[in-house]
């Protein structure tokens, strides 16, 4: 791939009132190119980008293009910064009236240097504020689309997007629908702002002389606008976009006064001052009906609950660290024999290796929907009170999902992501159900209907109303239970089990109905079928002794029982006041840890069903 950097405009405005300026603080600067001007960090501006693409591993060659006023400048610029002289290429013109114009002065440089490659294209006298960009993420992503790259970003509040070229983008193909250079107010509402930093495939490169020879002979500077326009408008040619988290200023004919704004914004933003710390907390989920048919195209309600957590810290430091959890990562112990006992209690997989599944699923993602990331490194570090019994630790990936920008997405696309990385990456069995509850929080009812899941991709995601909820109750065992051998081998016995995931849907629906009704002698009888539709689905070997015994303790008294994930834990109602203080109280003599539920509500900010 091929570099050029166009510096060959005419800055008349910036240039005359750096000669005017009655405070002399910047007559040392007068005649001075913009693209040669102090920049961030007192390097100039075209410094910064000279920096960026000097690769070899990404360029085979980098040209610069400039005129004939300022070819001085720029040689004497190229011999002090290791840049290949004899590739700066001078257009010739000599003032602003005669300039050749963006297009216009890329076909000189492909054509005069017979260049046959993919070209990457970037004004380098434009001042970027992201001064850690990597731009190695900006060839890859357009290596992976079939056409052309438009870098894209969001305008500045004080911006017009009649002073830029907008793009309105399609979200899930990144391909631009639309491109208007400089569009009259009304026009769209777009405000994402095109500048010129374009990938070119070299099979597009003759489109550039045909654009030009469509234009009147006497037209001088044709901008890059007006190409994109009528290639994509008109030519109907696929143009996709790719959107950088920063901001692009000092394009085309600046002011004075608009280089000292921003260079003294951008500056301010790049001053070093350690970055306060992010801590994004993601709550525990009990599943009250329905489950495990979320792994079945079932239907299902699960709820969040403020009793436990996980919560992941994230903090800037110069290399990216993932801190092990000194309780859930062990690396230390008192002696072979307690290395033995948590071993044997706890396994071996703890939560580091969510973490570092979580940002390596999160690069893959990013790269592959266009997202461009800083160079920025952290360091991250997790905590949870949740017992292995009542979830899996698998909150922590919900939480780092957070915390790494992903907010924007559609929670839909949200939960997909998170059970993606422990599927995919940690082949952990799991439904989409308890990714989802954990993303929109609360009372959630969930349909996973195969047409639903196979025409968007996604289930239909319902938030219930979560006030004057009964009283419910989780107890678990001190012993974790192992996901997989809940799961058991159900997939293998499909067929056997259709009839039983329809069954598991429509007792969904009638928990729906039960809980908008407040009929909580419903709920309860339908937990309890639910629990023995799960029974005669797994048997009560792969279920397991520890929870049929928890589920015949709390028949004892009278309470609606059932599973509320995947083993070692059991979440009922009782309705009896009394009866509830006494089965509290056997369940702890029987050795088991017992607590009501405090449900987690989002929206109320606010604990409800609390006694």
């Amino acid at each position: 791939m091929i570099c050029i950097l166009l510096v060959a405009g005419h800055g008349t405005v910036l240039e005359t009132q750096i000669k005017n300026d009655d405070t002399g603080l910047y007559s040392h600067l007068a005649g001075v190119p913009k693209a040669l001007l102090p920049g961030i960090r007192g390097k100039k501006i075209l410094d910064f980008w000279w920096e960026t693409v000097n690769m070899r591993q990404l360029f085979t060659e980098v040209y610069l293009v400039t005129n004939a006023d300022k070819y001085k400048h720029f040689e004497r610029w190229a011999t002090a910064n290791d840049f290949p002289v004899e590739n700066v290429i001078n257009d010739g013109s000599t003032t602003l009236e005669e300039c050749l114009g963006a297009v216009a002065d890329l076909e000189l440089a492909i054509r005069s240097r017979k260049l046959n490659d993919d070209v990457m294209v970037i004004a380098g006298d434009m001042l970027c504020a992201d001064q850690n960009f990597d731009i190695a993420q900006v060839i890859r992503f357009f290596r992976s689309k079939p056409r052309e790259l438009i870098i894209y970003y969001e305008l500045e509040e004080t911006e017009k997007s009649s002073s830029r070229g907008i793009v309105e983008v399609c979200p899930d193909t990144h391909r631009i629908t639309r491109f208007l250079e400089k569009p009259q107010a009304g026009l769209t509402t777009s405000r994402l702002a095109s500048v010129v930093f374009y990938c070119i495939q070299r099979d597009t490169l003759s489109y550039l002389s045909d654009f030009l020879s469509l234009q009147p002979q006497q037209a001088s500077d044709i901008t890059f606008g007006q190409f994109w326009e009528w290639l994509i408008n008109e030519k109907q040619r696929d143009v996709f976009g790719m959107k950088l988290p920063t901001g692009f200023q000092l394009i085309g004919q600046v002011g004075l006064s608009d280089y000292t704004k921003w260079l003294t914004l951008y500056s301010t933003k790049q001053q070093y001052s350690p970055a306060k710390p992010i801590t994004c907390r993601s709550y525990a989920r009990v599943g009250l009906m329905g489950n495990p048919s979320d792994g079945f195209n079932g239907k299902t309600i699960a709820m969040t609950i403020s009793n436990f957590w996980a919560e992941v810290t994230l903090v800037e430091s110069p290399t990216l660290v993932l801190v092990p959890h000194p309780l859930n990562d062990p690396t230390e112990f008192g002696s072979l024999q307690d290395l033995f006992c948590i071993s044997r209690k706890e396994g071996y997989l703890g939560g580091l290796r969510l973490l570092q599944a979580t940002c390596k699923k999160f690069h893959q993602f990013c790269s592959k929907q266009g997202i461009a990331l800083t160079k920025q490194n952290f360091t991250l570090k997790y905590d949870t009170n949740i017992p292995r019994q009542v979830v899996n630790p698998q909150p922590s990936a919900v939480t780092l999902h957070s915390c790494l920008t992903l907010q924007d997405l559609p929670k839909p696309i949200r939960a997909n992501f998170i059970l993606n990385v422990e599927t995919d990456e940690l082949f952990i069995t799991a439904g989409l159900q308890d990714r989802v509850v954990q993303v929109y929080e609360g009372l959630v009812y969930m349909d996973f209907s195969k047409k639903l899941m196979e025409e968007q991709g996604y289930g239909n995601y319902v938030s219930l109303d979560m006030s004057d909820l009964p009283l419910f109750w989780l107890a678990y065992l001190s012993d974790p239970s192992d996901s997989g051998r809940i799961h058991s081998d159900v997939r293998q016995r499909w067929l056997s089990v259709v009839e039983a995931m329809k069954t598991f849907a429509e007792l969904t629906d009638q928990a729906r109905t039960a809980l908008q009704d407040r009929d909580w002698s419903s709920l309860a009888q339908l937990m309890d079928q639910n629990f023995e539709l799960r029974r005669s689905v797994y048997a009560d070997d792969c279920l397991g002794p520890g929870n049929l015994k928890m589920v015949q303790l709390a028949r004892q008294f009278g309470s609606a029982v059932k599973l509320p994930g995947s083993g070692g834990a059991v979440v009922g109602l009782c309705l009896d006041q009394e009866k509830l203080v006494e089965m509290r109280q056997a369940f702890q003599e029987a050795g088991c840890v017992f607590c009501f539920i405090v449900p987690y509500n989002p929206s109320a900010h606010t604990v409800s069903g609390q006694h």
